[in-house]
């Protein structure tokens, strides 16, 4: 049997996605990954992947493309040319499945699965309702087992990636700690003075830290880092990255992809998280870790991309002694 496995998302959200393709894999003799442009990293990290299709869908993402008909045209004989018996649609809470489950019927694929709450005539076979509270890996993984792919008994559901490289020449001696300040949108990203501070007040405490950033954040990265920090930035591919993330006894970042990428190595991580979205779903999944930030700020749960309040108070209002208190507290467990 061939699988596809669709997650259209970023970065973050297809590492969210990977206990949930592992149950299909168990199941499926080729498994393929439908992903965007900004998912595909993460996407040929995951064990159980042996394809990847990647696509930049007009309904997802944060500048979506203009509808093109030959664009999805071509992409419906990809997904035809795979051939997949069954597919699985992972979406997140507020997104709606059926745009995607369309493109599949089209692509001729057999039997497709979802979380919806819209109707969905005849776009769905299996027709899944997610539990409201529960975090994005989790929900994948119930959606899995009711489509029948349930994951493996010694499986536990937690974030994994594929072996990393060895990145000691990159990050120097261990022990370290690793800040990545940016983030995909204002709104979740922590002030880069903030940052700053994070970093002199970790290393008057004794510890190593290592800035990471990726080919367009080595302004900020250099700023974060100054004289107190080993910069990083633009210097790590999400292979490499993974790996300085892995030799880490804790990463400070906010709810973004390293986040997740952290919780894939097994390193505990201190997250700035703005409320934005529900900790509840977005949070570290599976190792240690301390969320920094107002959860009960105004802003929370609107999705905003650009914090609404003056002076992003639900984050900058954390210092860096915070920062080192939570740092301290997480990597105990390490």
């Amino acid at each position: 049997m061939r699988a596809l496995v669709v997650r259209l998302d970023s970065f973050g959200d297809v590492l969210l996605a990977g206990p949930a393709v592992r149950a299909v894999a168990r199941h499926a003799d080729e498994v393929a990954l439908l992903c965007g442009p900004r998912g595909e990293p993460a996407a040929r990290l995951l064990p159980g992947v042996d394809r990847v299709i990647v696509w930049d869908a007009p309904w997802v993402g944060l500048q979506p493309p203009p509808v093109d008909r030959a664009d999805i045209a071509r992409t419906t004989d990809r997904i035809a040319a795979f051939g997949a018996d069954s597919a699985l649609i992972l979406t997140s809470f507020h997104q709606s499945p059926l745009p995607t489950a369309l493109l599949l019927r089209l692509a001729g694929v057999g039997r497709i699965a979802a979380d919806s709450e819209d109707y969905p005539g005849a776009l769905l076979d299996v027709r899944h309702r997610r539990a409201g509270h529960d975090h994005e890996a989790e929900a994948a993984l119930r959606l899995a087992e009711a489509a029948g792919f349930p994951p493996a008994e010694d499986d536990d559901g937690r974030l994994a990636v594929l072996p990393p490289p060895e990145t000691g020449a990159l990050t120097g001696p261990e022990p370290y700690v690793v800040l990545h300040p940016g983030a995909s949108v204002p709104a979740r990203a922590w002030a880069p003075e903030r940052c700053a501070e994070a970093v002199r007040e970790l290393a008057a405490a004794g510890h190593r830290v290592l800035v990471t950033g990726g080919p367009g954040e080595r302004e900020l990265t250099a700023r974060v880092a100054s004289r107190h920090g080993l910069d990083l930035g633009g210097r790590t591919d999400a292979a490499t990255l993974a790996g300085v993330l892995a030799r880490a006894r804790a990463v400070v970042t906010g709810n973004t992809g390293p986040a997740h990428l952290a919780a894939a190595v097994g390193t505990p991580v201190v997250s700035l998280f703005a409320p934005v979205v529900p900790a509840g779903r977005w949070r570290p999944w599976g190792v240690p870790h301390i969320l920094l930030g107002d959860q009960e700020a105004p802003c929370a749960g609107s999705r905003a991309r650009t914090c609404p309040l003056p002076g992003h108070p639900c984050l900058n209002t954390v210092t860096g002694l915070d920062v080192l208190a939570a740092v301290e507290k997480v990597m105990v467990s390490r």
